[in-house]
């Protein structure tokens, strides 16, 4: 990395000033920040190519083919498989088909390159070619990610589409109700998501012009949702997504609170008998308004209303008069009866996002996008981008603030210059955003960085680096904004919106000022932050800004996953263990990485470390784990699992970093199946307390229409409680040995008693029986060895795993013992600790066998003169790269044979919410991938499938 001081622009005078004597403005003068010049960032790294082959796990089809995929080698397999079948661009055998991953970084770099010399943005070529390099730099090291539009369609024949996130609007007149379902569908047909809100529609105690009664607008919400259901399977990306919201001071809030809690009951009175109610089941259609998420916008008057006990009026649409006064906490239980039993709605709490909106004079921002992050005028849109934090962690455990500020100014660049070419689906939302030109910049990876800096999720030093860092990006955003101002021009509503921009930057850097700091960590970011909002508060008020908005949290589904981030969002870690893809297919279970980091951040020992992960490996949670202080639990709790964290924890950290947002925070707020509904008032009422913008809440079980991994429920008694627990029991399930499969003998001697090891293995190689015979024994003896032999071959016919075997018997002492006539095993201490180790290093992968600590005699060889080289002559690197290959192929070869250390067979669970599964011995609530049948994770508001990238929605 080249020492610079990152991406500049001179100071720019007010605008209409003239910058120089022809009149035009100064471009931008960029610096390299992590390119070398005279090298090109494609030649730093080692490329390798890969077969892509992703398959269906339902049925086993493939439903996706790519082979000889160029990547760098150190971007994992889903990474890989994500961004080709994904993002790779031209019919999949055609020459015009990408098949390298610098193909599609060039495609899209380029052509912002293009739009940014042709619009003004650099000094000269080579500040357009540094920044090119840059950009090229980090996308290739998974600095950052663009939002899945830009993948999609920049550089290619399509619409330049670049956005995400849609706010439409409709009135209160069928010509634009109408005119709502041709957009929302234009917007669905593309794969994206909108969200709009319904207040204008008059509700239906009011009269129409012709003297007939109002429908209302929960029942034009029927027909949207219809086209919503039938567009979403043909989306040409994704499977669309939509908020609707409505104002709580609307006559028919109430009918808008209860239709999906009703249709909920509808659910369950459906499955009880006999109907196909699982998610994308063959009768779920019949259901009504499951495909948007639902919002009540509710005012401070209203939550002061509920906090002192008072009466709130519900106004007509028409005239602005009060049709009806309700009790205001009646109906704010209602909200949260209704969240307990279907999870909808959400709070939208509109007097503080307005207070927080730099255009009031343009519009009051009254809706969001499906996800809830993005929060602007009707009729607009947002581009985002996504930072990963964990680039940003220095070896020694410190936070890089100055290096994520220069990132954060190449990527905001960037994003604007995104608008100056982008195509958009409607022209209304052409001219607004064209007009305020808002972007989303944000980051993934923020509760593996707390977990790897030592930091629990819930806790005051997580909250204060998390709020550092947050109010640094925005920071540096906006100042980045006032530089571009200067240099290309503020945004066209800027003028208008002078003041309240103004006084929006100065709420922000007044936030920063009230952040208490615990650790030099966080002192040094919100430092260099507090920095920033002067200076950029300081340039902003000469030059105006560049965009009206500039930061949001996103889910960061698929991208997230394209930039090999352990977890999405603001999230914290889903689980501590999870699955890795193998090269050639198959996976393995994994312990986080964030976990031995946090660990010897710490203060573990290498050895204290080892053996907290191998029991994290084996149980799936830190409790009991050996070494471990029971006061360090809290920096390993995740969202789900023995410590998942409590759902007020999830709030404070929200809060923590919404003062530091353009936008909102995309997150739902996981409460446990026990939680109830005075704990869902509680969660939302804190929302509105602590600030929030926005708030969601998950209860654990509590939507019937969920599919689970195994068959089909038997049918609950009429009287049972429609709340039901479902129990999800799992079996092992023997896996016999074909009449005639291929085996091997191995005679050895131990101590001087010989003896004969036959073991017999599936056709695909994994261990499935042993028999053993020693020489010179007795029959009780014999007896007992056969009987012993025959429990071995069972247990690892029903999945136990050979590793566990081994652990448990290598090293176990008895004579026989002593020398072997085996190269490989030396010493042993007895019989069954020289059969064991001659079956893992038979039968388990390089990788395995390490952990135990069982190796060749060439492995150790090998290692030895890694270590300390040979003779004065250089150490010794080829065997240790052949070794690295070997272990691939080995991982690969063991994938569907090894288990996971509880005992379970591997191939029980696909992805990582599966396996939480098997460890908490229930389905998970969340759908099954549409495109490869595995249990999707949580990310944000949305969900992402880890196996093929697909998302419910999200960027």
């Amino acid at each position: 990395m080249t020492e610079t001081v990152g991406v500049g622009a001179e100071s720019s005078p007010k605008p209409g000033r003239k910058r120089n004597g022809s009149g035009a403005r100064k471009g931008l003068r960029v610096q390299r920040v992590y390119t070398t010049e005279g090298v090109h960032p494609y030649d730093e790294v080692r490329w390798e190519r890969r077969d892509v082959v992703m398959t269906n796990w339902r049925d086993g089809t493939v439903n996706f083919e790519q082979r000889g995929v160029e990547f760098p080698e150190f971007w994992s397999v889903n990474a890989t498989n994500i961004v080709t079948s994904k993002y790779f661009r031209g019919a999949v055998g055609s020459p015009e088909r990408e098949s390298s991953l610098k193909q599609l970084i060039d495609r899209v770099v380029k052509a912002y390159v293009k739009a940014g010399l042709e619009h003004g943005y650099f000094a000269g070529s080579a500040d357009a070619e540094i920044f090119e390099h840059e950009l090229t730099w980090m996308l290739l090291h998974q600095v950052f990610s663009f939002n899945s539009p830009v993948w999609f369609n920049v550089g290619t024949s399509s619409k330049q589409q670049v956005s995400a996130c849609f706010i439409l609007s409709v009135d209160d007149n069928m010509d634009s109700i109408l005119n709502w379902y041709r957009e929302e569908g234009l917007i669905f047909k593309g794969g994206s998501g909108a969200g709009l809100n319904l207040s204008r529609i008059r509700s239906s105690r009011e009269l129409l012009s012709s003297g007939g009664t109002a429908s209302g607008p929960v029942s034009f919400m029927r027909g949207a949702d219809a086209s919503a259901g039938t567009i979403k399977s043909g989306g040409a990306t994704r499977r669309a997504a939509k908020m609707v919201v409505l104002d709580v001071d609307h006559p028919d809030v109430e009918e808008f609170i209860e239709t999906k809690a009703k249709e909920e009951h509808k659910i369950r009175v459906l499955r009880d008998a006999g109907f196909d109610m699982d998610l994308g089941g063959a009768d779920i259609s019949s259901v009504q308004y499951q495909n948007a998420n639902n919002s009540v916008r509710v005012s401070d008057e209203f939550m002061q209303a509920v906090e002192t006990g008072g009466s709130f009026g519900l106004r007509s649409r028409t005239t602005g008069e009060v049709l009806e006064n309700v009790d205001a906490k009646t109906l704010f239980r209602k909200m949260a009866q209704a969240a307990w039993e279907c999870a909808d709605p959400g709070l939208q709490y509109d007097d503080t996002i307005n207070d927080w909106h730099t255009c009031p004079e343009s519009g009051r921002i009254t809706a969001s996008n499906p996800c809830s992050e993005y929060m602007h005028l009707d009729n607009s849109s947002c581009n985002l981008a996504s930072l990963n934090l964990l680039k940003f962690l220095r070896e020694d455990g410190t936070f890089d603030a100055e290096l994520f500020a220069k990132a954060v100014e190449l990527v905001i660049t960037a994003m604007d210059i995104s608008i100056c070419f982008a195509d958009f689906p409607t022209e209304p939302i052409a001219e607004t955003t064209r007009k305020f030109r808002q972007l989303g910049i944000g980051y993934a990876n923020l509760g593996a960085l707390l977990m790897a800096t030592g930091h629990a999720y819930d806790s005051e030093g997580g909250r204060a680096l998390a709020a550092s860092i947050t109010s640094l990006m925005t920071a540096v955003s906006y100042r980045r904004s006032a530089e571009l101002a200067g240099v290309v021009g503020p945004y066209e509503g800027y003028a208008r919106n002078a003041e309240p921009h103004q006084r929006v930057m100065r709420k922000h850097a007044a936030a920063n000022e009230l952040v208490r700091t615990y650790h030099h960590n966080d002192a040094a970011v919100r430092s260099l932050a507090t920095r920033e909002w002067e200076r950029g508060i300081e340039i902003g008020t000469a030059n105006g800004w560049r965009n009206a908005q500039a930061s949001v949290l996103a889910p960061t589904g698929t991208i997230g996953f394209m930039m090999d981030c352990d977890t999405t969002g603001i999230e914290p870690d889903f689980s501590l263990v999870k699955f890795k893809k193998l090269v050639g297919g198959g996976s393995m279970q994994i312990v986080n990485n964030a976990v031995p980091r946090a660990l010897r951040a710490l203060g573990y020992q290498e050895e204290q470390v080892e053996a907290i992960v191998d029991y994290i490996a084996e149980h799936g949670h830190v409790v009991d784990a050996p070494g471990l202080r029971p006061e360090h639990y809290e920096v390993f709790d995740c969202a789900v699992g023995e410590r998942s964290i409590a759902p007020m924890g999830h709030v404070r950290m929200m809060a923590a970093v919404q003062p530091f947002l353009s936008g909102a925070i995309s997150k739902t707020v996981n409460m446990p199946e026990s939680a109830t509904v005075e704990d869902v008032e509680e969660i939302y009422f804190q929302g509105w307390k602590l600030g929030l913008k926005a708030l969601a809440i998950y209860r654990d079980n509590c939507k019937v229409g969920q599919p689970l991994s195994t068959g089909k429920k038997e049918k609950s008694a009429p009287e049972q409680k429609a709340a039901e627990n479902t129990v999800v029991e799992y079996r092992p399930v023997r896996k016999r040995l074909p009449k005639k499969r291929p085996s091997q003998t191995v005679s050895f001697t131990v101590g001087g008693a010989e003896g004969y090891l036959t073991a017999g293995s599936y056709p695909d190689d994994g261990l499935g029986e042993i028999f053993v015979k020693l020489g010179k024994q007795g029959s009780t003896l014999a007896g007992v060895m056969d009987a012993f032999s025959m429990s071995i071959s069972v247990g690892l016919q029903y999945g136990i795993p050979l590793e566990f075997y081994v652990q448990k018997f290598q090293n176990l002492r008895f004579e026989p013992a002593g020398m072997t006539d085996d190269p490989d095993v030396r010493m042993a201490t007895s019989v069954l600790d020289y059969l064991f180790r001659r079956l893992a290093l038979d039968y388990l992968p390089y990788e395995k066998r390490a952990q135990l600590g069982i190796f060749t005699a060439d492995e150790r060889s090998a290692q030895v003169e890694a270590e300390y080289g040979g003779g004065g002559a250089e150490p010794v690197n080829v065997d240790l790269d052949e070794l690295r290959s070997s272990v691939e192929a080995g991982e690969r070869k063991a994938a569907d044979d090894s288990a996971t250390r509880s005992g379970r067979p591997a191939r029980e669970a696909q992805t990582t919410t599966e396996l939480v599964e098997l460890q908490l011995g229930k389905a998970a609530d969340a759908p099954l991938c549409m495109t490869c049948g595995t249990k999707m994770r949580p990310a944000g508001s949305c969900y992402a499938c880890e196996g093929c990238g697909a998302t419910s929605g999200c960027s």
